[in-house]
């Protein structure tokens, strides 16, 4: 299972720190999400207990700026993500095979229906759960969010669209435990099982695409055979 994290200049702690306290914590790695948070990637895993990705999390205005900032990122970041927040970027997102994750669906005033889930099923989009509003927010913004997530939930075993899970921590001190995550998500109604698929589908998407820039592959969707590792 993976977490995926905010760190220095985005958040409170070093990416460092956070791996070395996701590993105690038993994750098989973290997500470092963020346009500026750029640390030497290589060095990290070799140094941490837990694998260590590099990521892109795109804060756009618009799908107009985000679609050149996934383009500039696709080829240099392991997983690419953009953080939703309008029904605009939302749409956007999930209509891009480029695109991992839409992140944060319902922040700002944004929403998720039949014919977004649809499309990220088709584009193999994954649709995050945040919990960081569950574990952190109080009055009726924590109230909102829950019957967001529960609805979102609804939507997405309808059509059985891919999603991952995240806590969205900003420093260590806020990083949980995946058993922790998982009771969560059964006292709000996900379902501890369902908690833990989408922290291991953050590993599922890693290795998928670890696989496709590997040099086993010429281009996109073709791969190396041996005729041509021969030559």
């Amino acid at each position: 299972m993976y977490e995926a994290v905010h760190a220095h200049p985005d958040g409170d702690s070093t990416a460092a720190r956070l791996a070395e306290t996701a590993a105690k914590y038993g994750y098989d790695g973290v997500v470092v999400r963020g346009e500026d948070a750029r640390p030497d990637y290589e060095t990290l895993r070799e140094a941490a207990a837990c694998d260590v990705v590099d990521a892109a999390e795109i804060i756009a205005e618009s799908p107009e700026q985000a679609s050149g900032a996934v383009g500039n990122f696709r080829t240099s970041r392991t997983l690419v993500l953009v953080r939703g927040g309008t029904n605009r970027l939302n749409r956007f997102a999930v209509e891009q095979e480029r695109v991992d994750v839409l992140t944060r669906p319902f922040a700002g005033d944004g929403d998720v229906n039949h014919v977004l889930a649809k499309a990220a099923k088709r584009n193999g989009v994954r649709i995050e759960f945040a919990l960081g509003p569950a574990l952190r927010a109080t009055g009726g913004h924590r109230v909102q969010h829950l019957d967001n997530l529960r609805k979102l939930k609804r939507i997405l075993d309808h059509y059985d669209t891919p999603y991952v899970v995240s806590a969205n921590a900003a420093s260590h001190l806020e990083l949980r435990a995946p058993r922790e995550l998982a009771a969560v998500g059964e006292e709000i109604g996900l379902g501890a099982e369902w908690v833990c698929d989408g922290l291991t589908e953050w590993g599922r998407i890693v290795a998928e695409n670890r696989e496709r820039l590997s040099e086993s592959f010429i281009a996109p969707g073709i791969k190396r055979g041996k005729y041509e590792e021969d030559n």
